[in-house]
């Protein structure tokens, strides 16, 4: 039996050799594998996904999703989330949505915001959001599958899709599931910064996903008398590993107190978010 290649469905791939994989051969040319693709819902009209990646957790992800959402939505474009968080779906509770969703026999309706914004998630199918989610990877990758040809969208310019930390079977799933136009990888000023981004990079470079630029999260405290930014988390090494990768900084997102507590009161929307402006000038030219 052939020698197996590696490739990004190395790990998860039974085969006893790479001969006549779809994978493989695409990976050989360069090219991004378009054999596992799932089509969209026929309600449902897409015209860009965007994948919120982070190579570890704890580092704002969700707030940085629905910042972008944010920053499209008051630009006047029709936006979506899909929370492919299933562990850990903080979405709904920031936009202030709750279950059930509704559904017919062309499948279900994403909850919708008071911005506008359209949300899918694991939370507004369970009859208790507090209830944990004790499912194994390929029954969480397929709700997330699910979450793309069953919900029915409406239109939608963008849908950013906001995953789980890592590299595992989730962010695989949406990769070779979803039609990702590009990917924002979401990090925060600590030395291993370096290390964690570069995961995500190379997953999606592996994958042949652009990268379409970070953001920094937690990147200072502005003190609230004289305004001077403390840099809680140490020195900033972020524009050095952007240029090491030749991608732009696509902003860099201070703690602030009103992000949580508009987050908390579920209106999540209510904030400006002046700190991504260079993020909406990269996704409008998509």
């Amino acid at each position: 039996m052939a020698e197996k290649e590696t490739c990004a469905s190395a790990s998860s791939c039974s085969r006893g050799s790479c001969e006549g994989c779809p994978s493989a051969e695409a990976a050989k040319k360069g090219v991004r594998n378009t054999a596992f693709l799932e089509e969209q819902n026929k309600n449902s009209n897409i015209k860009h996904v965007i994948g919120v990646v982070s190579g570890k957790g704890g580092v704002g992800k969700s707030l940085v999703t629905s910042s972008l959402a944010g920053v499209m939505a008051r630009a006047g474009y029709s936006v979506g989330i899909l929370d492919a968080d299933i562990t850990g779906p903080s979405i709904p509770k920031m936009f202030g949505v709750h279950g059930p969703a509704m559904a017919n026999d062309d499948g279900t309706f994403p909850e919708v915001a008071e911005d506008g914004t359209k949300i899918m998630s694991i939370n507004l199918m369970l009859e208790d959001e507090e209830a944990p989610v004790i499912w194994r990877g390929p029954v969480i990758a397929g709700v997330v599958k699910q979450f793309w040809t069953d919900t029915q969208w409406g239109d939608v310019d963008y849908l950013f899709v906001d995953m789980p930390p890592g590299t595992g079977d989730v962010p695989l799933t949406c990769f070779q599931s979803l039609p990702v136009d590009g990917i924002v990888i979401v990090t925060s000023p600590q030395e291993l910064v370096q290390m964690i981004v570069k995961k995500a990079y190379n997953m999606a470079d592996m994958m042949h996903i652009p990268v379409l630029g970070l953001v920094e999260n937690y990147s200072y405290i502005a003190c609230p008398d004289c305004g001077k930014k403390i840099e809680i988390f140490g020195e900033s090494h972020i524009d050095e590993v952007a240029a090491s990768l030749n991608i732009p900084v696509l902003g860099k997102m201070p703690m602030d107190r009103a992000f949580a507590t508009a987050a908390d009161a579920g209106r999540i929307f209510d904030m400006p978010n002046n700190y991504l402006v260079k993020a909406q000038d990269v996704l409008e030219k998509l």
